[in-house]
């Protein structure tokens, strides 16, 4: 069933008036008609189960049929600062990290990135992928849209990274799996943990020398990956001990 969000404004008790892009969407894309039924999200943990009422100029009109509280998002939030990539990866990374329970997402621009982008270049590759983070998180059944951050420099990303509960730094030059388990013994559910994926080309000496100050810096295996894929390793390792904690607390 088709899933769209909504403001609060948007939502009254027994109506939610769906405006904007997704008017065109359900109507011209989705061909959508009066009758038939879809999931509606807040934006933070409740989620109704609406009916198409009535089409209008510049509205769809839905009727609630029953609201429930949703239970789709990580009991943690994770902050991945992924280093710009080339091509586009950075939209694949998005898709798969919202898929994968991500909080937000902040490109980096780190000494090695191919990739460089100017103010205007940024803004428009921003806007595009906030709307694939959106696109993510209707088809994953997620109760938020992740934000995608304006691109910051390497030194901005610490900053903000230091605010939150703790750091974790996948290095291809680390070796062993020991301190990689020990780090994912240490993730508790209701942390906020940040995640730094350094480019194609890597990190820089200083950039990791910098991040082992108030990170843990781990190992993803003895292969040489991706951007992209320690992205998502690294993602979906976390779901995966996050949900189990979270599980064995049940």
């Amino acid at each position: 069933m088709k899933r769209f969000f909504a403001k609060p404004e948007q939502i009254d008790e027994r109506e939610i008036h769906i405006t904007g892009e997704d008017v065109n969407h359900i109507r011209q894309v989705l061909r959508m008609r009066e009758g038939e039924e879809l999931w509606v999200s807040d934006g933070e943990k409740k989620e109704y189960h609406c009916r198409i009422k009535d089409f209008q100029q510049d509205e769809i009109l839905l009727e609630i049929l029953y609201a429930q509280e949703s239970d789709y998002e990580l009991p943690s939030r994770i902050y991945l600062f992924q280093g710009l990539p080339k091509g586009d990866r950075m939209e694949y990374i998005i898709q798969k990290s919202v898929e994968l329970g991500v909080h937000e997402i902040i490109p980096v621009a780190m000494k090695y990135c191919v990739v460089k982008l100017d103010a205007k270049k940024a803004g428009n590759k921003v806007k595009r992928w906030q709307a694939i983070s959106e696109s993510a998180a209707k088809q994953s059944k997620r109760s938020k849209i992740p934000e995608v951050h304006t691109v910051m420099s390497f030194k901005e990303a610490v900053v903000y990274a230091k605010q939150q509960d703790m750091i974790l730094v996948p290095y291809e030059n680390e070796r062993g799996m020991e301190a990689t388990r020990e780090a994912l013994k240490k993730v508790k559910p209701g942390q906020s943990i940040s995640v730094f994926i350094g480019p194609e080309g890597g990190f820089s000496e200083e950039e990791i020398e910098l991040l082992r100050q108030d990170a843990e810096v781990l190992s993803l295996g003895k292969r040489i990956l991706r951007t992209d894929t320690a992205a998502i390793c690294t993602m979906s390792m976390l779901m995966l001990e996050l949900e189990e904690k979270t599980e064995g607390e049940c």
